[in-house]
């Protein structure tokens, strides 16, 4: 215990003279989850259309300003010639084409019916599938508006109709900050408790330091909790600053126990300082540590289910995802915050992150004891 408490100081003292591993800790995880939650939306607005209108009547006006008046749409080019709105797709000046065919006004009340085209830019197709939806659904609304005026319903229809009530539990005004905060959250722990955990133990190999460290009477798993018990702490206090932040800055405040939240933090941090430990045992230099670190928080990130849900991915992609701890962790944070969901609710991932720690913690201390034979 003595010996743990020397590596303890030395590790504490070590981190606060380091300025650099202080702004990674600190002011790099108040950046960004203060600037990503904001600026990813997985509501697109302001697309760029341009509308060919061959028709020029009083129907095919409407529906334009039907359009524009919509924070979908913005219009940034009107005539009646296909290849000029074209040429704009082609320049990315148009996200979406919609062409109005002459006699549109004409077939639609002599013939009940008329046709429309939508051309999408599709290099991105999330832009060019929201994009033509949410043209869809507005021209939609406006043909319903025209059979509203054409159709005189008698005081008591006896046409069966349809009402259909809307409600989104949890999330009612479908705010993305409350969805993305917590999953932001989770991820910059994952970092702290990970990535910096192995650069801090790496540099111990490059300044040559662990080969004293190695004579001495300190026994292996004391070096190993003096390493990983510092960035244990500094992970459950970067919880706590990521936790106030999201309060001023978004208002956003756990529907649940923040004990639930800490609980899991805690478990959660061993399994990630256990990633750390491994990489730091294959890595003889910062520069492998962060290659190796980039490399597997790009895996981090998309397989978390932080910006694309689990449930769509293809089922080899699912199968990687449930080994990706940064999954379970994403789930439990964002259910505690916008489900409240308790301690018995989430019991089975938290079996699952114990399981985590114990597998990679073991085979890095494995790796280790082999390594430094």
């Amino acid at each position: 215990m003595r010996n743990l408490s020397f590596i303890l100081q030395k590790e504490f003292r070590q981190i606060f003279r380091d300025k650099t591993i202080l702004r990674m800790m600190f002011i790099m995880p108040i950046i960004q989850l203060i600037i990503i939650p904001l600026a990813a939306d997985y509501e697109i607005k302001h697309l760029s259309i341009s509308v060919v209108d061959q028709d020029h009547s009083s129907y095919s006006r409407r529906l334009i300003e039907k359009l524009t008046a919509s924070d979908y749409f913005r219009l940034v080019q009107y005539n009646n010639a296909y290849a000029n709105a074209m040429e704009n797709v082609g320049n990315g000046k148009t996200d979406i084409v919609l062409t109005i065919p002459a006699h549109f006004e004409r077939d639609l009340i002599k013939e009940n019916k008329a046709k429309l085209a939508l051309a999408a830019d599709a290099v991105s197709n999330t832009k060019a599938g929201l994009g033509s939806s949410y043209a869809t659904q507005i021209i939609g609304d406006f043909n319903n508006e025209i059979r509203e005026e054409w159709i005189q319903m008698p005081k008591f229809s006896e046409m069966p109709q349809i009402t259909v009530t809307a409600a989104n539990w949890y999330n009612p005004h479908i705010d993305y900050h409350l969805f993305m905060a917590p999953g932001i959250l989770a991820i910059l722990v994952t970092m702290v408790g990970s990535f910096l955990a192995s650069l801090n133990i790496v540099s111990e190999k490059e300044i040559g330091t662990i080969e004293q460290i190695n004579v001495t009477p300190i026994k292996k798993h004391e070096f190993i909790l003096g390493k990983l018990i510092p960035f244990w702490v500094l992970g459950m206090v970067t919880m706590t600053i990521g936790m106030i932040i999201a309060f001023v800055v978004f208002q956003i405040i756990p529907q649940g126990s923040y004990l639930t939240i800490y609980a899991f933090s805690a478990v959660y941090l061993l399994s990630v300082l256990g990633i750390g430990l491994l990489l730091s045992t294959f890595s003889d230099s910062q520069q492998q540590a962060t290659l190796f670190a980039f490399f597997f928080m790009m895996i981090f990130v998309l397989m978390s289910g932080l910006y694309t849900p689990i449930e769509s991915m293809p089922n080899w992609a699912k199968a990687i995802a449930y080994c990706n701890p940064p999954m379970y962790f994403v789930r439990v944070i964002r259910a505690i915050f916008i489900k409240g969901s308790t301690f018995t609710d989430l019991l089975p991932d938290f079996f699952t992150i114990i399981g985590f720690a114990i597998f990679f913690n073991a085979l890095a201390i494995f790796n280790y004891r082999k390594r430094s034979a």
